[in-house]
């Protein structure tokens, strides 16, 4: 049977439409999104601070007052996770990256973690959420609690370098990724300086940019990873 004629135009409008998979991603990118906004608007009420007290009290000690080698490990962690040290870890991996995956991986990781961190920065402005106060913050903070820099920027540093990582590096870098994140939220609690909610809005945020670099460092244009 033959092929029936397209009218003048239709085909590149066909092009132009995005594909479904596409329109995928970019509905998850949004849920995040949304999610980071719902819960910074339930912190603003001051509608999960009983809960996010109580989880917190199992993470500190009174004074911080807990074991000196597992406080200083938390704090170690927390420097790697903020101000100069995060951005050298930064320009390191996606040194690496490029040297193995080319030029628009390492370029997505360092927007990945650069526009998150903006992204985070405005929200704390926006929701000017306080800092915990359950004991002595054992780390300087200068800003607003929610959501937490720390949190964000770890998710969208360790996403993004597990979603593009080859595949016979997959299984390591997930688990590198979840290991480093798990661990640069629990300090944050531990050390007094965010509340939980703060961590879990944190790691959305960052998540939802990591996912947005990670695609678009593999779209199509761009040939693989």
């Amino acid at each position: 049977m033959a092929q029936a004629r397209r009218r003048p135009g239709e085909a590149s409008l066909i092009a132009a439409q995005p594909p479904a998979r596409l329109r995928n991603r970019a509905v998850i990118v949004v849920m995040l999104a949304v999610a980071v906004l719902a819960l910074g608007l339930l912190t603003r009420a001051d509608h999960v601070t009983a809960l996010d007290a109580a989880i917190a009290r199992h993470f500190t000690w009174p004074d911080g007052a807990g074991p000196a080698p597992l406080i200083t490990f938390m704090k170690a962690i927390s420097w790697i996770g903020g101000g100069t040290p995060r951005w050298v870890l930064v320009g390191l991996i996606a040194a690496a990256v490029r040297y193995w995956g080319g030029r628009r991986p390492a370029l997505a990781i360092v927007a990945a973690v650069l526009f998150a961190n903006i992204a985070s920065s405005l929200l704390k402005a926006a929701f000017d959420r306080p800092r915990p106060d359950l004991i002595a913050h054992l780390d300087h903070v200068s800003s607003a609690s929610y959501p937490s820099g720390h949190a964000t920027s770890a998710a969208a540093l360790y996403l993004t370098l597990a979603l593009l990582a080859p595949v016979r590096w997959r299984r390591p870098a997930w688990t590198f990724a979840m290991l480093m994140i798990g661990l640069t939220g629990l300090s944050r609690i531990m050390l007094g300086v965010h509340w939980p909610s703060d961590v879990v809005g944190g790691t959305l945020l960052g998540a939802a940019f990591a996912l947005a670099a990670a695609w678009w460092a593999r779209s199509e244009r761009a040939g693989p990873a």
